[in-house]
């Protein structure tokens, strides 16, 4: 058995960034942004309003003060007259500012009557203005590589003239369960078997980070011709297979063998965690192959640790993850394991963050999961946790 920190070390040392291409930035939302980005202009482009009110000249604002009003300016409309002592410009949010004003006084600040504005309050220089360039400049780096593409970045991109996005393309995923005893979720289910609930939710974990499941292979039976045949489908074109089953050392977990005859290098087999100690990780060529448990729960944590990390990488994320924070437990906790363990928990958000361990019976418990959007890493032997006490937890 292996670290998990050793295998993850090894599954990204194996894992690169794909080709990019272009998308238009409405359905770039979700990817990773392969090049960075400059701003095209000063923002603001010119110095501007931030409050509806008057454009005035402090030094005639040092204490409450009558102003002749000159003109309104608008957004969108550029002012046509200096600010001369004794005066002001109305002025509307975004605007721009007039020469000679070097400050705004709020509409509620003020009283106006005919072209006179009365203004109650002492004024500051650059009161409710913002200057030119303040938020950024011609040529500057706005958004570097490795950027996820968040609603906030595509909204800033487009601010700065893109229309488009360069993100590395999305790794397409092929999913194959194994297992004699697995019948689809459509299926009744007869004596000795299990309905597949491992393809559909690693389908759904590799489309939450923006991968393409390229194929769902359903089911391939505990015999070479099938394992063959699905897993030869799965490599041809697909960058990463997923396998769930058939990866352990009993007489019917033939993956390991399959996957060496269609030549597939197996990096390492066990990693010493739980669930999931018996996992695989090789490559043919830069595909990508992962074997995870048959377990649920062991592939869920499987999934986790290791895959969503090369998948982030494949897109081009500057920091793959996983990234695990310190986050104090709302309750006491106890177990006791031979193994680093991985226990599925649920966060709460009262006064502050607090993270609680659910109760689980086992790598099999898929509805011990239910809730679940965080991993507590607990380490080997017996552990007692107060509440309080804080726990390593990647948050879902």
């Amino acid at each position: 058995m292996i670290e998990v920190t050793t295998a993850l070390e090894i599954v990204l040392s194996h894992t690169s960034p794909l080709p990019t291409e272009k998308l238009l930035l409405r359905f770039a939302c979700g990817r990773v942004l392969a090049e960075s980005v400059a701003s095209d202009i000063d923002s603001p482009p010119y110095t501007k309003s931030v409050m509806d009110g008057y454009a005035v000249r402090s030094a005639d604002c040092a204490e409450p003060v009558s102003l002749t009003v000159i003109e309104e300016v608008a957004a969108g409309r550029v002012p046509t007259k200096v600010v001369g002592p004794g005066q002001a410009t109305r002025i509307m949010t975004g605007a721009p500012i007039p020469q000679g004003a070097d400050a705004v006084v709020p509409h509620e600040e003020t009283e106006l009557a005919g072209d006179t504005v009365r203004v109650r309050c002492v004024v500051k220089t650059g009161e409710f203005i913002l200057m030119r360039g303040r938020e950024m400049r011609a040529g500057e780096i706005v958004v570097p590589a490795g950027t996820a593409l968040t609603s906030q970045v595509i909204g800033l991109l487009a601010s700065v003239g893109r229309d488009f996005a360069l993100v590395c393309k999305a790794p397409h995923i092929t999913i194959l369960a194994t297992g004699d005893e697995l019948v689809e979720a459509h299926e009744s289910v007869g004596p000795g078997q299990i309905r597949n609930s491992n393809g559909p939710m690693l389908r759904a974990q590799a489309e939450s980070c923006s991968a393409v499941s390229e194929y769902l292979l359903g089911i391939a039976r505990d015999n070479h011709a099938s394992l063959t045949e699905r897993i030869s489908e799965g490599l041809e074109s697909s960058h990463v297979l997923i396998l769930a089953g058939g990866v352990s050392a009993g007489k019917f977990d033939l993956v390991p063998e399959v996957l060496a005859s269609l030549g597939v290098t197996a990096h390492f087999h066990k990693v010493r965690l739980k669930p999931g100690k018996p996992m695989l990780f090789g490559t043919r060529g830069s595909q990508l192959v992962f074997g995870l448990p048959g377990n649920p729960v062991s592939s869920f944590v499987g999934f986790e640790l290791f895959i969503r990390p090369a998948l982030r990488k494949m897109m081009g994320y500057a920091t793959p993850g996983p990234t695990f924070v310190p986050v104090p437990l709302a309750a006491e906790f106890a177990t006791k394991n031979d193994r680093p363990t991985y226990v599925p928990a649920q966060i709460e958000k009262t006064d502050a963050l607090r993270v609680r361990a659910r109760t689980s019976f086992g790598s099999a418990d898929l509805r011990g999961l239910l809730g679940a959007d965080a991993l507590v890493s607990v380490p080997p032997g017996a552990v007692e946790y107060a509440a309080g006490d804080v726990v390593p937890t990647l948050m879902l």
